[in-house]
């Protein structure tokens, strides 16, 4: 029932946002440990580039930080893939929250992008 909300509410907001080659769609995916935000380009059907709590540049990034709660690892992960997009030449993105609300998890890594040096 919660996940038939979550799916209506992520399509909700998928009719009105895409993602293009210039402007990219940062997507965000949520798991109780983990967290993932992707660059995807819609119009090409491509993933530009991805960056999880669980990928090989993130585990290298965060062995030396203390702090392992999950916000300040959302807002890590938010930095490290500004990080890539800057590298790839991408300065915006629309944001896809992907049905979540707004706050905690979210919203440390929306920050984290925007520290990092993305516009949405």
């Amino acid at each position: 029932m919660i996940k038939d909300r979550l799916k209506r509410r992520h399509y909700r907001i998928r009719k009105k946002i895409a993602g293009t080659d210039k402007k990219p769609r940062l997507c965000i995916k949520r798991s109780n440990k983990h967290i993932y935000a992707i660059l995807v380009n819609d119009i090409a059907n491509r993933v530009i580039t991805t960056v999880s709590s669980i990928s090989k540049e993130f585990k290298a990034m965060s062995e030396k930080l203390e702090n392992k709660q999950k916000t300040s690892i959302a807002e890590r992960v938010g930095l490290l893939l500004a990080e890539k997009a800057k590298a790839l030449g991408i300065n915006e993105v629309v944001f896809d929250r992907g049905g979540y609300r707004y706050h905690g998890r979210v919203k440390a890594l929306a920050e984290g992008a925007r520290k990092g040096g993305l516009k949405f």
